[in-house]
């Protein structure tokens, strides 16, 4: 008989039952004859020894129900699965084979029984010189007649695993490499995206900055600009608009934790106006003078 799993394979083929659903040992062993379409079943001291080292990997564990051990895979089988799914499809394709082979040595056998049966009746009809069709001579030809039907439709059921199972393997190949182009293409979009953001969140700093610390760059410039006359109207609209800024943000025992708060607040606004109304190279340069004067405000501030 040819090899049904090669080394290592059955262990990968346990954790594809197991991902699929939980299971105690002697419905995998079902289970696995089923696939092979009755041709092949693995014995208890073949199945339960590699589910207890899989338990031992962390690759799976179990619980008791009804005096049994039901089976689950773990996020660590799970992974391991995923790597190797290309190598799972290709598992399917060998058993598919296996079964094949199995029905062509099945079907050898049957034809060499056949033959010897049907010696063995030509000899006893010689020898008894009367051929008479008896229930005997009857009986036998009936289980010829299974046996062959037996013989071809294992070889259709198995043919037919065999193709689907190459069919399947196919699909999957071009859903795993379909699948990496999308993230692949995800990838790029989502850092294309972010580094566009980044580089348009300079110019809104500015002008937020200004609006929610009011007047601590109106004396940077000439007190007749137009700048000044610019920044003490924002000085006075952050007034009238600053104080109720965060208030849905609740102080709590913790000023430390509480500036965070507000620092976290402050950065968001900034990126979201960035990302909505863009930036230019003079906002920038003006932001840089604005977040120049808060910090010295601030942090002149927190030194008491």
């Amino acid at each position: 008989m040819p090899p049904v799993f090669a080394h290592g394979r059955l262990r990968l083929y346990l954790l594809g039952l197991l991902d699929e659903a939980p299971r105690h040992g002697y419905e995998v062993i079902r289970l696995l004859e089923e696939r092979f379409q009755g041709l092949y079943a693995p014995s208890a001291g073949t199945v339960y020894p590699r589910l207890a080292k899989l338990e031992a990997e962390g690759l799976v564990t179990y619980a008791t129900e009804g005096g049994r051990k039901v089976y689950s895979i773990t996020e660590a089988g799970r992974a391991e699965l995923a790597d190797r799914r290309g190598e799972l499809a290709d598992l399917e394709l060998e058993i598919r084979d296996s079964v094949s082979e199995l029905a062509a040595e099945i079907r050898a056998d049957v034809r060499g029984a056949a033959g010897d049966l049907r010696r063995e009746m030509r000899a006893a009809a010689s020898a008894t010189a009367t051929p008479v069709e008896d229930a005997s001579w009857a009986a036998a030809k009936e289980e010829l007649r299974k046996a062959k039907h037996e013989w071809k439709e294992q070889a259709r059921r198995a043919k037919d695993e065999s193709r689907r199972a190459r069919e399947e393997a196919q699909q999957a190949r071009r859903q795993a490499k379909e699948a990496q182009e999308r993230a692949r293409e995800e990838v790029q979009r989502i850092a294309a995206q972010f580094q566009e953001q980044f580089a348009k969140s300079g110019g809104m700093l500015g002008s937020l900055a200004g609006a929610w610390l009011g007047g601590g760059s109106a004396g940077a410039g000439s007190g007749g600009s137009a700048t000044g006359a610019a920044n003490a109207t924002s000085a006075a609209a952050s007034a009238a608009a600053g104080s109720d800024w965060a208030e849905d943000l609740a102080p709590t025992a913790d000023p430390a934790r509480d500036l965070d708060r507000l620092l976290d607040r402050f950065r968001d606004d900034v990126r979201d106006a960035a990302r909505d109304h863009g930036v230019s190279p003079a906002q920038l340069a003006e932001a840089r003078a604005h977040l120049a004067a808060a910090a010295a405000r601030v942090t002149g501030t927190l030194r008491g």
